[in-house]
């Protein structure tokens, strides 16, 4: 699984990142989680809005940030 947590490298985008690595913990999956805070990445991604969270090349989430129990329903959908 390949998860991308995209922002612009404020506090919220951190946030997410965190709550996401420990949800992939947690869970054991077999994911690797990437932060994408480059700007021209992120319009090449489509990402209007962050934080966002791309999980094998689809948007999830954007705009807000994940509750830890938000973020292990949508990472246990997506296996």
């Amino acid at each position: 699984m390949d998860i991308k947590v995209i922002g612009a490298g404020c506090d919220k985008c951190d946030a997410m990142y965190d709550a996401v690595g420990r949800t992939v913990a947690d869970l054991g999956l077999d994911a690797t989680v990437e932060k994408v805070e480059d700007l021209v990445e992120i319009v090449r991604l489509g990402v209007m809005q962050s934080p966002a969270l791309m999980v094998d090349g689809r948007v999830v989430s954007a705009g807000r940030v994940l509750k830890p129990k938000e973020a292990r329903r949508l990472l246990e959908g997506c296996r």
